[in-house]
């Protein structure tokens, strides 16, 4: 299909798209990063085909962008914004392809900018917002190919399955719902075309350094869902996951709703039903393997444009597509500050304990089940500057000539990846971690350690180990999700600290590497 008709309202996109990056540049740098942003970046210096538990694209991108924008809080965010902007343009190329043209336009992207869901993984970089994206551009593809019949579009959804796996493995989902979605209509004649193979092994050859790196590291996807599994999808109650549906997008409720139904059920949008079965069969697929909600949320976008051209081409009488257009953006507005850090520390501390007052505590109920002063992203973006200042204080405190034999420990990879961006510049050492990917950077044996700066809230373990063990700081900011960590400066290790090590990280690597003995 012609992607560009040029009768088409393109000022109207390019209007949506400029809105939507406007949002995210005014807001990007009222918060720290995020302590997933941080891996992200110290993946990117270490670039392979994968890691522990994702693979590589995000980080590969998060380095180009880097090496083009530089480091400030501004430009790393860019990322994520920037495909939020591609996603209204896919938007709006699936409002094109099934016929719609100016109100369809204004209800689809009015619904996406104003969804608190899409504002929020497009404010943090992490794969969400890129896959996202993909799914996107599979849906507008899967359209294409059903529509022109052409059955070259299959290398399209080759291409666009492929990167997305690189980026994210849960586009396997989208992939999946779609082949079966294909198996129980007409559509899957189009499976027999040559292209249909060819988009196969060109797909396969995407995906295949991956899982190469998947091979060699002993299959660490596999390890990292068996873990998911064990403690946080076995808690997964189907009631919840519906309810989620309907709240991550309550914005756009009407929308997509009618979207769906009119994919479904509509005669004429009989030649796209297939994208209306796609939604049903993930949704499927995700409740029978105890997916967290937020996995189902590429399919939405694609809806809102479904029921964007609906509302304007069926909806009767006219001012019920007002009306849905004065709802998307209304419903929405107290719920903004959540989803766009459009607020500042203090008065976003002061807007949460107002919701609280009046009831309104959702947002900030954290994975503990507890209400917080703020929501858990939130709180996941403030003190890690702090927290590196007192190891980087530390650490230039050890006298020069000591310092190469001073390392650094750190529990959790935010910890880790805090240091390591904020520590660059000051010369320190790369922090030692066994959690996530830095558990494959970090050295086989430290034999000439002779100070340790250990981050963790735990040091009954090490103290035995050292002559001597002093607190040397915590995070004192009492919002911050790791509010109270301390710091502490280890000196002279027994022998004993040195076999423990050794025999630790010899543990953790033999997980992850093939024949790391």
């Amino acid at each position: 299909m012609n992607t560009f008709h040029k009768d088409f309202p393109w000022a109207l996109v390019i209007f949506f798209i400029i809105l939507k990056l406007l949002f995210h540049f005014f807001t990007n740098t009222n918060y720290e990063l995020h302590r997933d942003a941080f891996l992200y970046i110290s993946q990117g210096d270490h670039l392979a085909w994968g890691y522990i538990s994702v693979p590589p694209l995000t980080a590969f991108l998060s380095k180009i962008f880097r090496i083009l924008f530089g480091e400030s809080l501004f430009a790393l965010r860019l990322l994520p914004a920037l495909f939020g902007g591609f996603s209204v343009f896919y938007i709006s190329l699936i409002v094109r392809a099934l016929g719609g043209r100016n109100w369809a336009l204004i209800i689809a992207n009015t619904s996406f900018l104003f969804s608190i869901a899409y504002l929020r993984t497009n404010t943090l970089l992490q794969p969400v917002a890129i896959d996202l994206f993909f799914w996107l551009a599979g849906f507008y593809y899967i359209l294409c190919l059903v529509k022109s019949r052409d059955v070259r579009y299959w290398l399209h959804l080759s291409i666009v399955f492929g990167v997305g796996f690189l980026n994210k493995y849960s586009i396997i989902f989208l992939a999946t719902g779609f082949f079966f979605s294909l198996l129980f209509t007409g559509d899957r004649k189009l499976i027999w075309s040559k292209y249909f193979i060819y988009a196969i092994i060109l797909g396969i050859i995407i995906i295949l350094p991956n899982l190469i790196w998947q091979y060699k590291h002993n299959w660490p996807v596999i390890y990292h869902m068996k873990m998911l599994n064990r403690y946080q999808l076995v808690n997964v109650r189907l009631t919840d996951f519906i309810i989620a549906q309907i709240l991550m997008n309550l914005n756009a409720i009407f929308t997509w709703t009618v979207g769906l139904g009119f994919l479904i059920f509509h005669s004429k949008f009989k030649p796209y039903r297939i994208m209306g079965y796609v939604w049903v069969a993930v949704i499927l697929i995700l409740i029978l393997a105890h997916g967290k909600h937020y996995y189902s949320l590429g399919l939405y976008s694609m809806l809102f444009a479904a029921g964007g051209v609906a509302f304007e081409q069926f909806i009767r009488p006219k001012f019920l597509l007002y009306a849905n257009l004065v709802f998307c953006i209304v419903i929405n507005l107290p719920l903004f500050p959540f989803g766009l850090p459009l607020l500042k520390h203090e008065r976003m501390l002061s807007y949460c304990k107002t919701m609280t007052e009046i009831g309104l505590d959702m947002p900030m109920r954290w994975e503990d089940g507890k209400v917080h002063a703020l929501p858990q992203d939130f709180a996941d973006m403030i003190g890690w500057k702090e927290l590196a200042d007192i190891v980087i204080d530390t650490y230039l405190n050890v006298p020069s000539a000591q310092r190469r034999f001073c390392y650094i420990y750190a529990e959790n990879y935010g910890q880790a990846g805090s240091i390591y961006f904020y520590g660059k510049k000051a010369g320190l050492p790369d922090p030692i971690c066994f959690n996530g990917s830095f558990v494959l950077w970090a050295p086989e044996e430290v034999n000439d350690l002779k100070s340790l700066i250990y981050v963790n809230d735990e040091i009954h373990e090490l103290k035995p180990l050292f002559n001597n063990v002093e607190k040397v700081g915590e995070i004192t900011n009492p919002y911050a999700r790791e509010s109270g960590l301390p710091v502490w400066l280890c000196k002279n290790p027994s022998e004993e600290f040195y076999e423990l090590y050794k025999q630790r990280i010899q543990e953790e690597k033999d997980r992850f590497i093939r024949n790391s003995k």
